[in-house]
């Protein structure tokens, strides 16, 4: 199962950073890769939320589960249903010189495994680009507000 990690160094407080990676329902705004995100159900520290991105032109939709641990500087996520047999990882925001240090992992897997060899480095690759892009523009986001 391919696995990205991705990490970068905003000049921002934990707090700030940690809000606007809560506010999902904006990502769109300032992700030129996310159409939209609707949170459809909140209960607790949880909510589940509708994905739909465009990568490589290709559309992905999903329902994920995400969980929102702000004591441990951690949102994680999880697919309930969608596009893919498996997509997870996780969000982590800790505080570093300089600003915040914030790290985004994704684990996934397509569920055909006579394609899967085929598609995961190029899948790979297209999920590192997205995640370098999403925090440049997290960056971005925080640097204007």
């Amino acid at each position: 199962m391919p696995y990205v990690e991705v990490q970068k160094l905003i000049k921002a407080n934990p707090e700030a950073v940690f809000a606007v990676l809560s506010d999902m329902e904006s990502f769109p705004r300032f992700m030129e890769n996310v159409n939209s995100v609707e949170v459809v159900r909140r209960e607790g520290n949880s909510t589940d939320s509708q994905w739909h991105v465009t990568l490589q032109g290709a559309p992905f939709r999903w329902l994920e589960r995400d969980t929102f641990l702000p004591e441990e500087g951690r949102i994680t996520y999880q697919q309930i249903s969608g596009d893919l047999r498996r997509f997870e990882g996780e969000w982590r925001v800790v505080p570093a010189a300089g600003g915040t240090s914030v790290t985004l992992t994704t684990d996934f897997e397509f569920g055909m495994p006579m394609i899967a060899s085929l598609f995961n480095p190029v899948a790979k690759l297209i999920l590192r680009r997205n995640a370098e892009q999403m925090l440049d523009a997290l960056e971005r986001d925080l640097r204007d507000s």
